[in-house]
């Protein structure tokens, strides 16, 4: 016996997708043949319509048979109808690699997401801190929120800031994901693991991206906006791809209104003088955390080898 039914995919493991549906089941589904056929990879976060089997052995299994418009599909993570990206870094235990955080907003710029930036473990950070973290962030146009899981603080504001919204949760290893999203939702079961005591570096503990819905931040009824949260993989290190050093400054928004004050036209803002954007990094204007990090980047991007074939 079976009937169809619409749903979401929340994970997605070893040819299995798992698919929440209206009743408030979860129904473990195999893809049809025709997605393979045609180059289609499903992605935790599709909205789908299964054929729902049911016998006296497995009650809810069932058969993904159709694929409804995706809103968006990131490459890195692979999640499709997502609304913002929440990037979680410790503020300390481990110390945040901004390096790898401004990596990640070049990404999800790329890809046309907004960002949350969010430092947890505030709790045992300084004040001068959060306040040169903020002033950096802030600057160049992205929302920054201090939380501590620990303490449950600055938690309110992140809800308020996730609610009726589909957020995928990204960040290193040891920052506190899994907890957190614990926090928000008990029932996610979202393994956590110790800080690697030797190197300060969590250990990772999320192998694949699952969709959580909270409940609490969602709207009562079935259609009304829900609220959906996704874990994904902690990571250590991101290669920026299909950008090429000369794009870079555009990714750097707080450069732009001092580029006219440099001399030579496409100044790559480093050995050139009378660089308008050197300038406004040694009169404070623009945060050093962050122009340490565009050098960086520009360097991995110029020797970076090309690669033929593509």
């Amino acid at each position: 016996m079976s009937d169809f039914a619409a749903g979401k995919i929340i994970r997605g493991v070893g040819g299995f997708y798992y698919v929440a549906c209206a009743d408030g089941q979860i129904y473990e589904c195999r893809a049809r043949g025709g997605f393979r056929e045609a180059g289609i990879r499903l992605l935790v976060g599709d909205d789908v319509r299964i054929q729902r089997t049911f016998d006296s052995e497995k009650a809810y299994t069932g058969s993904v048979i159709e694929l409804r418009p995706r809103r968006n599909a990131l490459v890195r993570p692979c999640v499709a109808n997502v609304d913002q990206a929440v990037i979680l870094f410790a503020i300390v235990r481990p110390d945040p690699n901004y390096n790898l955080l401004d990596r990640f907003l070049i990404m999800m710029r790329q890809q046309e997401v907004p960002v949350l930036i969010c430092f947890n473990k505030q709790d045992i950070a300084g004040e001068a801190e959060r306040a040169e973290l903020a002033g950096a962030y802030e600057r160049c146009g992205y929302e920054v929120l201090f939380v501590s899981v620990h303490e449950q603080t600055g938690i309110r504001e992140l809800c308020d800031r996730l609610r009726g919204r589909t957020s995928v949760m990204a960040g290193p290893s040891g920052a506190g994901k899994s907890s957190l999203i614990n926090l928000l939702h008990p029932l996610a079961g979202a393994e956590t693991g110790e800080l690697s005591r030797k190197l300060a570096r969590g250990r990772n503990t999320t192998r694949h991206s699952e969709l959580f819905r909270i409940d609490a931040l969602s709207a009562p009824e079935e259609d009304g906006p829900q609220t959906y949260l996704c874990d994904t993989p902690g990571f250590t290190a991101l290669e920026v791809r299909d950008v090429e050093c000369s794009e870079l400054p555009q990714y750097y928004e707080e450069f732009t209104p001092y580029e006219p004050g440099c001399r030579f036209a496409g100044c790559s803002h480093i050995a050139e003088p009378d660089c308008g954007v050197k300038t406004a990094v040694e009169a404070g204007d623009i945060a050093r955390i962050r122009y340490r990090n565009y050098v960086t980047i520009y360097q991995d991007l110029k020797n970076r080898r090309p690669v033929y074939g593509r």
